[in-house]
This record gives structure tokens, C-alpha cells and sequence, in this order.
């Protein structure tokens, strides 16, 4: 086994085009505005990819089990609000930390029982996952909006500024939280039982239930854990806009389908790594800071993300012909 292959094994295969392609754009940029790689740009993506590479990684493996969870986004604000309500509930302003704790508890609760019911009817009754998390992002926007009548809580005590505003050892705390998480999700596919079945599943069900896998218990816990990681970003975001509303980050769900996509996870399930989503993440941050730099309007960031996806998978079937071909070759 040669050192490139062992770097491809232990990395993945979309890991360091990834990573060329990140220089190529840092560079790019650089060399387009003086701006880009200043430490006020730099810090401004590290405030705003966090909650975006979160909600990333509650679709991650929803799509790598073979399925979609389209109830993200309001997995999310709904949790965001049963926090927000909590605080209200003890002072708003004057809330304690204790009221904080007791609030995301429920917050956490509330994204696990929510994607609970997903994983649940998807296993246990054969329905879709496409059609129950719509159902479910139907249901949960339904409830935020009547829940709040269509506007915003706020009135949050200080230290919640926190989550979305402050740094520890100038590292901002929300991107903290997505590292944090990332390690988990990783370590959590890579060296659990759950993380098996999660890519036996994706691979072939049957065969998974074939094997002795609790099929429908790890769906379950897929889709509760991918609530569980919404509501954390549910909680960032409350922190970040100092109020909750049904609303927040409705732009975000398509772009976490893309960050997964581009990331290398297949969009059937069964293969897919943490790492590469996370590169993929950061370009796609490092382009839209870039255009935005640049002057360029904010809508052409979504054109051009649209346009690299569509690059990148032309660019895969080209690699894979290819590669198919020369194997071929060597077998005749």
C-alpha cells in the first residue's frame, strides 16, 4: 500500500481534492480583495458557519442511513422557542443560568422526541422519510406559528450573548460547539456499533436485518439524534439573533443537502465521512464571504454553490468512468 493510498484510507477519497480546492478558492479571493484573509473576515465566517455546518450534520446522517430529514430547520426553531419560552417563564432578562439549563434540556428534548416520531413511522410503518419529515416540517411550523402568532420572542438575559456573540481564547464559542459536535459525529460513525448499522442500513437494509441489526431501533436513534443536534443549532441561533422565531434559517435546508452532497456523501446512502462535509463546509463559507467581499449580490453566492454542485458530480462520473474503464483494462 503506497502513502497516498494510506492518506486516501484514512482521510477518504474526497478529502484532499477538497481540501486543493479550498486553497484554490482562499487564493483566488486573496487575490481579488485584500479583505478576505484579514482577521475580521476570518472571524466573521467562524460566527456564521456554525449554525449552518450543525444543521449539516443533522441531515448528514439521515442521508447516510438512506433516507432525508427535511424537518431541520424547524426541528431547530422549535426547540429555539421551547427554550425561549422557558426563560421567559423564569424573568426573561432576569432569568438565572439554572433557568438556561432547564431550558435546553427541554430544547434538547424536544429535537429528540420530535425526530423520534420521524425515525419511528419510518421504521415501524414503511412510510418515507421524505414524506414524514415534510409532514413533521409541515406540523412544527404549524405550531411555532401559532405558538408565537407569527413573530418573534425575545427579551433573553445577557449571558445568552454568549452562545452567538462570545470567544474563549478568541476562538468564537459557536464554532466551538460545531468542532465539538463534528468530533462526536465522527467518532460516533466511525467507532460505535450505531455507527455501523447506520452505514449497513444505508448500504442495504435487508441485508442489515439479515445480519442481526436492530434496523428499526437505529432508525429511530437516527432521526432523535439528528433532533438533538437541531436543537442545539436551535439554541445557537436564539443566542446569535437574541430572539427566536419560526422563520429563522428557512434559506439554510437546501444548502445543507448541498454541503453533504459536495462533502461525498452518497445521496443513497451507505458511504460518507465527517471530515470532508466539514471541508466542504468551509469553502462553501469561504465562497459566499468571498462574493459578498467582492460586491457581488448575495443571491449569486446560492447561483454559484448551485453551479459548483453541478461541477462537482460532473466531475465525479467523469473520475468514475474513468476509473471503471481502467479497471477494464487491467482485467482483459
Amino acid at each position: 500500500m503506497t502513502a497516498m493510498t494510506r492518506i486516501h484510507a484514512a482521510l477518504g477519497r474526497e478529502t484532499l481534492p477538497l481540501l486543493g480546492f479550498l486553497v484554490i478558492v482562499i487564493l483566488g479571493f486573496s487575490a481579488l480583495t485584500p479583505m478576505f484573509l484579514t482577521a475580521g473576515n476570518l472571524r466573521s465566517m467562524a460566527f456564521q458557519m456554525p449554525v449552518l455546518g450543525l444543521l449539516t450534520l443533522a441531515m448528514l446522517v439521515p442521508i447516510l442511513s438512506g433516507g432525508l430529514n427535511l424537518a431541520i430547520i424547524y426541528q431547530a426553531n422549535i426547540s429555539g422557542l421551547v427554550l425561549a419560552w422557558t426563560l421567559i417563564q423564569f424573568g426573561g432578562p432576569q432569568a438565572g443560568f439554572e433557568a438556561f439549563l432547564i431550558g435546553g434540556a427541554l430544547a434538547l428534548l424536544a429535537g429528540a422526541l420530535s425526530g423520534a416520531v420521524i425515525g419511528a413511522v419510518v421504521a415501524y410503518f414503511g412510510a418515507h422519510p421524505i414524506l414524514v419529515s415534510l409532514a413533521m416540517m409541515i406540523f412544527l411550523r404549524g405550531l411555532g406559528e401559532f405558538a408565537t402568532r407569527g413573530g418573534d420572542i425575545s427579551g433573553f438575559p445577557p449571558f445568552m450573548n454568549v452562545l452567538g456573540h462570545g470567544s474563549v481564547w478568541g476562538i468564537p464559542v459557536p464554532l466551538l460547539v460545531f468542532i465539538a459536535a463534528a468530533i462526536l459525529w465522527h467518532m460516533m460513525l466511525a467507532r460505535t456499533r450505531h455507527g455501523f448499522s447506520v452505514y449497513m442500513i444505508g448500504s442495504n437494509i435487508r441485508a442489515a436485518e439479515y445480519a442481526g441489526l436492530h434496523t428499526k431501533r437505529t432508525l429511530v436513534l437516527i432521526y432523535a439524534l439528528s433532533g438533538v443536534i437541531c436543537a442545539v443549532a436551535g439554541i445557537l441561533m436564539a443566542g446569535s439573533f437574541n430572539s427566536v422565531r419560526v422563520g429563522h434559517g428557512e434559506a439554510l435546508l437546501l444548502v445543507t443537502v448541498l454541503a453533504c452532497f459536495l462533502g461525498g456523501i452518497d445521496p443513497f446512502g451507505g458511504f460518507g465521512r465527517v471530515l470532508p462535509v466539514v471541508i466542504a463546509l468551509v469553502i462553501l463559507q469561504a465562497l459566499s464571504s468571498g462574493l459578498n467581499l467582492i460586491g457581488a449580490n448575495q443571491h449569486l453566492a446560492t447561483a454559484v454553490w448551485g453551479l459548483f454542485l453541478i461541477g462537482v458530480m460532473a466531475i465525479r462520473h467523469i473520475v468514475l468512468v474513468i476509473g471503471n474503464r481502467h479497471k477494464e483494462r487491467k482485467t482483459t
